[in-house]
This record gives structure tokens, C-alpha cells and sequence, in this order.
């Protein structure tokens, strides 16, 4: 019979070690996209691709993300969040393996993959900080949203040194970033063994509420997830080409991209922290919408190297604090971890949507125009487009008190 200070150390272990699964599970949702970007021509010239078809490198995996958001609570519910965990880092694993084969058709399965894998943790991370966390949900966000901005940064910075530096081909450049998936598939399959089976207790079942679909707050933070999700995607994607346009060569275009993820730190850590501490986050809202529409409004109209610099760091400072505000939403817009899940599944679903035309649009536009202008208009339209919705999601409610 265990004592009460037993089954507390217990807990606390417990907490301990689902926190850092939930940061390993963070450093692997962004390395196998974000190294897309810098290598997005070299891959295409090298097997032959369209610009609209080398943007599905990107668009798919948030395709992917639209069609399995709404089905990881139903596969939550059934297996347990660790089973299902694990199932999206196989998945994630697997996925980034055929697609660094240099075969048309297995590098659109393996992004297909890596899209679904991406998309369990994506929906299973705020449920389980809403479950585990409840009153620290912010800085548990903050915590992962920077574990992601970090990871992210990194890969979109080694991708061409590693690629061309080390004359290793964008094959090795993509496929390293397997190894922290095997990572996180050897910690998730130590917190399946040895705390799913005695801590059930912890768990609560997630129960599916179809209200979600019905619910006005739910449809405004999937608004903003979706666009605010456009513009990063668009931007990863497509900032080394513009830049490159601009006169930058491939490898300083990359760093470039990896520097815009890195001064966007601080804003993934701060933001959360200062969303939890205001009931209405209008304010934050409208500061990171101005960083961005001022961003790309830079990039269209200045072509000096001090204007871009400046406009990177805006910009960088705008996606990494939106993004980190609209994985706060889901949590601070629900009561307990099972409308979190809910409204993450809903929202990923519906905001990926929007989220997966942006790199496919923006290809599109450039092949038909040959020019950046239009792109750009595109991205600051969408940035005002984020403040609108971005006002709805950050009123002080609940989804389901409406």
C-alpha cells in the first residue's frame, strides 16, 4: 500500500516526464518543413518541378493536417494519448525516410506523412498541457512554442551548408531531421510503458462534442490560426526565393530564414506569458498584426539591405508571437483539456485549410506574374485579415458559453 507522499513523488514524476515528452514532441514539429524552404529550388531543379508543385512540398503536409486534426480525439479517446502519440512520430519518422529518396512519388507520400504525422501532435499538444497543466497552461505554451521556434530555425539555417557546404545534397539535408523523430518516438514509447498502465487514473477520456462546430468563438480562432498559418508557411516556403531575387545568394537567403525564426524567440516565450495575464488579448493582437503588415509592406517597397534586415526582424517577431498566441487560445478559450482538444482539433482542421493554400497560392501567383509584387500584396492583405479575426479570438469567453 503506498502512502500519500509516495503517490504524490509519483505525480510529480509523472508531470516531470510528460513535460519533456511534451518538449521533445515540440522540437519535431517544425525541423521537417522548415528545411523544405531553403532547398525548395534546388529540390526543384533537380527533379524537374514546377513552382506550384514544388509549393505542394508545403501546402501538402498542412492538407494533411486539415483532413487528420478533427480525427486525432476520436483515436485520443480509443488508444490514450501516449499510443497515439507515438502513432504521429512513426509516422513523422517514416515520412521524412522516403521522402529524402529523390523520387517524385516517394517524396509526395513522405510529405503526405509527414503531414499527418505532424498533424496528431499538433492536435494532442494543447489537450495534454490544457489535462496536465491547467493553470499554467501559458507557460507551458511559451515553453513548447519556443522548443518549436528553436528547432524550426535551426533547420531552416543548416539545411544549405549542410546540403551544399558540406556537399552532402538536399537527400541528407532533409533526412537528418529523422533523428530527433526516432528521439521522440524511444521517450514516448518509455512514457507508454511505464506511466500509461499505472497512471491511467491521470487520464481523462476525450469525449467528442460536435457543439464545437456550432460555436462562433471556435470558427474566430480557427480564422486565426488558419491565416496567421498562411503567412508562415507562405514565408518559410517562399522568403529565400524573394530574398534571393533581391540579389542574396541561396546559402544567405537560408541563414536569413533561419535568423527571422530565431529573433521571433523571444516574442514565442513572452507572448503566452502575457496573453495569461490579460483577460482580453486585443492588444497583443494588434501589436503583432502591425510588426507584420509593416514587415512585408517593407519587403514590396525597399530593396536596400537595411530595410530587409529590419523587415525580417518584424516579421520574425510577428509569426513567432501570433503562432504562440493562437496554441494559447486553445487552451484559454476552453474550461478543461477535453474542449481543448475539441477546439484544437476543430481549429487545426478548418485553419490548416486556409493555412495550405498559402505556399500553393503564392507559387501560382509568381509563375503567372514572374514577379514578387503580387505575392507580397497577398501576405500584407492576409496580415489585416489576422487582426480582424484575431480580435473575435481573443475576447474573454469560452467556446462553449457562447
Amino acid at each position: 500500500m503506498e502512502t500519500k507522499e509516495e503517490t504524490e513523488q509519483k505525480k510529480v514524476f509523472y508531470r516531470v516526464i510528460i513535460a519533456t515528452g511534451i518538449i521533445v514532441v515540440a522540437f519535431n514539429l517544425r525541423p521537417s518543413i522548415t528545411s523544405v524552404g531553403p532547398l525548395i529550388g534546388t529540390i526543384r531543379d533537380h527533379l524537374g518541378l514546377s513552382n506550384w508543385s514544388a509549393g505542394m512540398l508545403t501546402s501538402l503536409p498542412l492538407i494533411a493536417f486539415a483532413v487528420m486534426s478533427p480525427l486525432v480525439t476520436k483515436l485520443s479517446n480509443r488508444f490514450t494519448n501516449e499510443r497515439v502519440m507515438l502513432l504521429g512520430l512513426f509516422g513523422l519518422f517514416i515520412g521524412i525516410t522516403l521522402r529524402s529518396m529523390a523520387i517524385i512519388s516517394l517524396l509526395f507520400v513522405g510529405t503526405l506523412l509527414i503531414g499527418l504525422g505532424i498533424a496528431i501532435c499538433n492536435v494532442l499538444l494543447p489537450s495534454v498541457i490544457k489535462e496536465k497543466f491547467p493553470m499554467k497552461v501559458a507557460l507551458m505554451t511559451s515553453i513548447y512554442s519556443t522548443a518549436m521556434g528553436i528547432s524550426a530555425a535551426t533547420a531552416s539555417g543548416l539545411s544549405v551548408p549542410i546540403a551544399e557546404g558540406l556537399h552532402f545534397g538536399w537527400q541528407i539535408a532533409l533526412i537528418v531531421w529523422a533523428i530527433p523523430a526516432l528521439l521522440g518516438i524511444i521517450v514516448w514509447i518509455y512514457l507508454r510503458k511505464q506511466l500509461t498502465d499505472h497512471y491511467r487514473v491521470l487520464y481523462q477520456p476525450i469525449i467528442e462534442q460536435k457543439q464545437i462546430w456550432r460555436s462562433p468563438l471556435a470558427w474566430q480562432v480557427a480564422a486565426f490560426m488558419g491565416f496567421q498559418s498562411f503567412l508562415f508557411y507562405v514565408t518559410i516556403s517562399w522568403m529565400p526565393e524573394i530574398l534571393q531575387a533581391y540579389g542574396i545568394s541561396a546559402s544567405a537567403a537560408g541563414w536569413m530564414l533561419s535568423f527571422l525564426q530565431f529573433i521571433g524567440l523571444p516574442a514565442s516565450f513572452i507572448v503566452p506569458v502575457l496573453a495569461g495575464q490579460y483577460r482580453s488579448q486585443h492588444g497583443i493582437v494588434l501589436a503583432m498584426g502591425l510588426f507584420s503588415i509593416i514587415g512585408y509592406t517593407g519587403l514590396l517597397l525597399g530593396k536596400s539591405n537595411i530595410v530587409m534586415v529590419v523587415s525580417i526582424i518584424l516579421i520574425g517577431f510577428s509569426l513567432s508571437g501570433t503562432f504562440a498566441l493562437a496554441l494559447t487560445l486553445l487552451g484559454m478559450r476552453a474550461r478543461n483539456g477535453k474542449q481543448a482538444a475539441q477546439l484544437s482539433g476543430m481549429a487545426q482542421s478548418v485553419g490548416y485549410v486556409l493555412a495550405a493554400i498559402g505556399p500553393f497560392l503564392v507559387g501560382y501567383l509568381y509563375d503567372k506574374t514572374q514577379t514578387w509584387d503580387i505575392p507580397l500584396l497577398t501576405l500584407i492583405s492576409v496580415a489585416i485579415i489576422v487582426v480582424v479575426f484575431g480580435f473575435g479570438a481573443g475576447r474573454d469567453k469560452y467556446v462553449f458559453d457562447e
